[in-house]
C-alpha cells in the first residue's frame, strides 16, 4: 500500500520569477502552492501556510507571522533588513535570503555606469579613485575588477577590518578625503556599531571632497533629504541612484535635479538570469530545511543565448567598451523611464516606480551575450574579458 506524502502549504509572492515552476513541487512532499500579490500576504492568507517565500515588499515580522504555523521564511533578494530577523530566531522560524544570487548583474550595472559617466566627460577613466564602502560580495568583486582596469580603489568595510586585520581597508573618512567617487554597497543596519542607516549624511557630505556619489545598497544608506543641498554646493557634482529612500514614493525634487547623472528604478540586479538565481538560491535553502535533494533545473526554463554582437572599434578603449557595454545593456533607457515619472503628479509616482520594477523588460547577463569586437587592438579585448564580456 502506498504511503502518503507529507503536506507541504507554501505561500509565495506572485512577482517571484518562475515561482510556479520552482515551488509546486518538491521531492518527498504534496506540496499546496498559494500564490499571492504582495497585499494578498496577510496574517490571514498564512493561517494554514507553513512556508511563506516574499520579495522585499512584504514586512516579515511579529505582526504579519505571530500566531500562524510559518516555521520558515524566505525573500528571494538579497537584503533582508525587511525581515524582523531576532523576532524569527526567538520564535523558531528558520529564514533564508538569495544573497550573491544578483552580484553580477549590479556589477554590470556599476560598470555601465561608470562607462557612461566617462563617455558624457564627467569622469576621466581609468585615472579615479573609486571609494567603495561596503566590500562584501558586491563590492570585493567590484574592487578587484577595477583593479584589472587600473582604477584606483579605497575600501572601507569595518567589519572586514575587524575581521582580517586593517591592511587593505581604510576608515571611512579617508574616503571622504580621498576619493573622487563614492560607491554604497552596505546592506541596512539601522542600530548598532556598523550602523548604515544615513551612513551618507550632511554631516560626511560636507566632508566628502569628491564630486560623485552611487548607490546601489540600500536607499536609506544614503540620506535623501540631504543629497540635493550636497549636489547644489558644485555644479560637477553628480550623483548615480538606483536605490532611493521611502520607494516607491521617491522624492520628486531629487530625480528632477540636474545633478542626478543616472536614475534608475531599483533595477540593478534584475537581469533575467539574476531573477533566476534569486529563485534558485531560494529552493535551495527550502530543500536545505527540508533536507531533501535538489533537482530543479533552472537553466531549462531560461530562453536561448542572445544572438551574436559586433562592435566597430576606434582608438579609444574605453569608448569601444561602453559601446559594448550599452549593446548588452542600455541603461540610458532606464533613466529615461524612470525620469518620465516626473511628468506625472507628486501622487502617482510611487505607483510608477513600482510598475517600471512590475513590468521590467528582459535584460539577459553579459556571459550570455556573444560579443565580436571588429579590427579590435589587444587593449580592448583584455579590458572586455576583465569586466565580464563574453569575446569570440
Amino acid at each position: 500500500m502506498a504511503t502518503s506524502l507529507p503536506h507541504l502549504n507554501i505561500v509565495a509572492d506572485a512577482h517571484i520569477w518562475e515561482v510556479e515552476e520552482a515551488f509546486s513541487t518538491l521531492p518527498g512532499f504534496d506540496v499546496s502552492l498559494n500564490v499571492l500579490e504582495a497585499a494578498g500576504i496577510t496574517r490571514k492568507a498564512l493561517q494554514d501556510a507553513d512556508v511563506l517565500i516574499t520579495r522585499s515588499s512584504t514586512q516579515v515580522n511579529e505582526d504579519l507571522l505571530a500566531g500562524t504555523p510559518v516555521r520558515f521564511a524566505a525573500t528571494a533578494t538579497i537584503g533582508d533588513d525587511h525581515y524582523d530577523k531576532k523576532w524569527l530566531r526567538e520564535n523558531g522560524i528558520n529564514f533564508a535570503n538569495a544573497a550573491g544570487s544578483s552580484t553580477g548583474s549590479v556589477i554590470e550595472y556599476m560598470l555601465t555606469a561608470l562607462l557612461e559617466l566617462h563617455a558624457r566627460g564627467l569622469i576621466a577613466l581609468p585615472d579615479i579613485t573609486l571609494g567603495i564602502i561596503g566590500a562584501g560580495r558586491i563590492g570585493g568583486r567590484l574592487a578587484d575588477i577595477c583593479d584589472k582596469l587600473g582604477i584606483r580603489t579605497l575600501l572601507n568595510d569595518p567589519p572586514r577590518a575587524r575581521s582580517e586585520g586593517e591592511s587593505g581597508f581604510a576608515e571611512l573618512g579617508e574616503l571622504l578625503s580621498g576619493a573622487d567617487i563614492l560607491s554604497l554597497h552596505t546592506p541596512l543596519k539601522r542600530n548598532g556599531e556598523d550602523q548604515t542607516y544615513h551612513l551618507l549624511n550632511a554631516e560626511r557630505l560636507s566632508r566628502f571632497q569628491g564630486r560623485g556619489i552611487i548607490n546601489t545598497s540600500r536607499g536609506t544608506c544614503l540620506d535623501n533629504a540631504a543629497l540635493p543641498n550636497w549636489l547644489d554646493g558644485d555644479k560637477r557634482r553628480f550623483a548615480v541612484l538606483d536605490c532611493w529612500e521611502n520607494e516607491p514614493a521617491i522624492s520628486s525634487t531629487l530625480l528632477a535635479h540636474p545633478g542626478l547623472a543616472i536614475a534608475t528604478p531599483h533595477i540593478a540586479g534584475h537581469s533575467l538570469d539574476g531573477k533566476a538565481a534569486n529563485t534558485l538560491f531560494v529552493r535551495q535553502a527550502l530543500c536545505r530545511w527540508l533536507n531533501v535533494a535538489e533537482e530543479w533545473r533552472m537553466e531549462e526554463l531560461l530562453p536561448e543565448a542572445s544572438q551574436l554582437i559586433n562592435i566597430p572599434c576606434t582608438g579609444d578603449v574605453w569608448r569601444n567598451l561602453h559601446a559594448a557595454a550599452t549593446m548588452m545593456y542600455n541603461i540610458g533607457n532606464d533613466d529615461a523611464a524612470l525620469r518620465s515619472a516626473d511628468l506625472v503628479p507628486e501622487q502617482d509616482i510611487g505607483r510608477k516606480f513600482a510598475s517600471f520594477r512590475r513590468h521590467y523588460p528582459m535584460r539577459r547577463s553579459w556571459n550570455q551575450i556573444p560579443v565580436h569586437f571588429l579590427r579590435p587592438d589587444p587593449s580592448t579585448q583584455q579590458l572586455a574579458r576583465a569586466i565580464g564580456i563574453k569575446v569570440v
